[in-house]
């Protein structure tokens, strides 16, 4: 009470803040905006994909053979693309996509994307040249040895119940069987996997020689092999031909009647002819031919023109001599795993970075659109919405952990790179010469 007046303490007038205002949250990690969609086209399983890219991309799956088979979410929000082997991309296809920045090929060949026509609507596409060397020289040099020794047949001939007994009856079980020293084993395409079967060919006392129109002159020096400078020499001089490049318009059918006629001519014993590369680069009805009345003295085939391979309803049914295999020289379980985070490292470079000039094993470059006022240039980055130098430096995804340890080592970073430990045993270029020639974290979009 002061001068008999009752003290009324006046009440301030209440600030209604907003909660979220009241007390400053954690700066968030990373840009806000949406994770960009990426999708595995014509597959189910991304639990190796999904630790590499779970903090960057939201990855759906689609299990599509088509693109008609493609829920329209993906069509009109994918940036990026993972595809085995068994869709194809054409112009028309792609022109159905109305966000995509990258499709990635989980494997070396390329033949099944349109990429011309990717690169003029700007879609940067890529392999995966560098998994599985081991896996498919190995496998070549298995299918060598198969048809020289005749291991497949007579293993077949003791399964279903044949008896050999004496040298006449091996003689006539083995007919075909032959010595590889000293024969000439011609290797078409000298990349990765042909300069790895040229090196275990050699230990087996092959004779080697390769053709290769894109190769300086020296490699064969290094190598300690011989070099031939058309491919007509190199059918002519061979026992054993062997073919190791990607398959493009200009050597599709490369082994077709008229170059199967140069194999060996004259020769009382003809070639052996082993495809682990592309099934196009053998014309399928040519070789039956060849094989039928003995211009080529037996095939061995792990790639196909139409793929699943089926052999009741390929050319080469009623061909002998002959072995086939599905499309699976590559694999080992090593060499799966090791493909598929290669694939997705390539998609997570694409992410965040810059399109194409982050990506490691862009194919299309020649055709890619990069200046700014044409339609094709305004893709160029995978998040055009933003300003580019958070497109060209890197984008800002930080890795906590990551970034607690550099500043434990005194190291301080404004944007760190959350790439996760991927191991990779090969190197990263392409494995066949060009010639002429866990799931609960990933969704499904059907």
């Amino acid at each position: 009470m002061e001068n008999g007046k009752t003290f009324q303490p006046v009440k301030r007038p209440r600030l209604d803040v907003p909660a979220t205002m009241a007390i400053r949250g954690p700066i968030p990690n990373g840009p806000m905006h949406p994770r960009p969609l990426i999708a595995l086209l014509d597959g189910r399983d991304c639990s190796v994909e999904m630790p590499i890219l779970k903090d960057v991309a939201t990855v759906a799956f689609c299990d599509a053979q088509s693109t008609s088979e493609i829920h329209e979410k993906v069509l009109n929000e994918a940036v990026g693309a993972l595809m085995w082997h068994s869709i194809t991309l054409t112009k028309e296809d792609l022109e159905k996509f109305k966000s995509l920045r990258v499709i990635v090929r989980i494997g070396s060949g390329y033949d099944n994307v349109d990429v011309k026509a990717a690169g003029e609507f700007g879609i940067a596409v890529c392999n995966v040249p560098g998994y599985g060397v081991e896996e498919v020289a190995d496998s070549t040099l298995c299918l060598i040895l198969n048809l020289y020794r005749r291991t497949y047949w007579l293993a077949h001939m003791i399964r279903e119940g044949k008896k050999v007994s004496g040298p006449e009856s091996l003689r006539e079980a083995a007919s075909g069987s032959a010595r590889i020293r000293g024969d000439t084993l011609g290797i078409v395409g000298l990349g990765r996997v042909g300069s790895a079967v040229a090196l275990r060919a050699k230990v087996f006392g092959f004779n080697v020689i390769f053709y290769d129109p894109y190769l300086a002159d020296g490699v064969e020096k290094s190598l300690g092999i011989t070099r031939v400078y058309t491919l007509q020499d190199l059918l002519f001089q061979s026992d054993c031909v062997s073919l190791h490049c990607n398959l493009n318009e200009h050597n599709h059918h490369l082994i077709n009647d008229y170059t199967i006629k140069q194999m060996r001519p004259g020769k009382s014993t003809r070639a052996f002819l082993v495809n682990t590369a592309r099934g196009g680069l053998v014309d399928e009805h040519a070789l039956a031919a060849a094989l039928k009345d003995g211009r080529v003295r037996a095939a061995a085939l792990d790639v196909h023109e139409n793929e699943p391979f089926v052999l009741s309803q390929s050319p080469l049914k009623d061909s002998p001599n002959l072995i086939c295999t599905p499309h699976s020289s590559f694999y080992s379980e090593q060499s799966l795993t090791e493909l598929r985070e290669m694939a997705a490292g390539e998609i997570r470079r694409a992410v965040v970075g810059r399109i194409p000039d982050s990506l490691r094993n862009c194919v299309n470059k020649e055709y890619f659109a990069t200046t700014k006022s044409s339609a094709a240039g305004s893709m160029r980055y995978a998040f055009p919405g933003y300003p580019e130098s958070m497109n060209g430096g890197g984008y800002p995804f930080p890795n906590p952990a990551a970034a607690a340890a550099a500043a434990s080592l005194g190291v301080h970073s404004t944007t760190m790179d959350a790439h996760p430990p991927v191991s990779h045993s090969t190197p990263h270029s392409t494995p066949h010469s060009t010639l002429p020639e866990s799931k609960p974290e990933s969704s499904e979009v059907h």
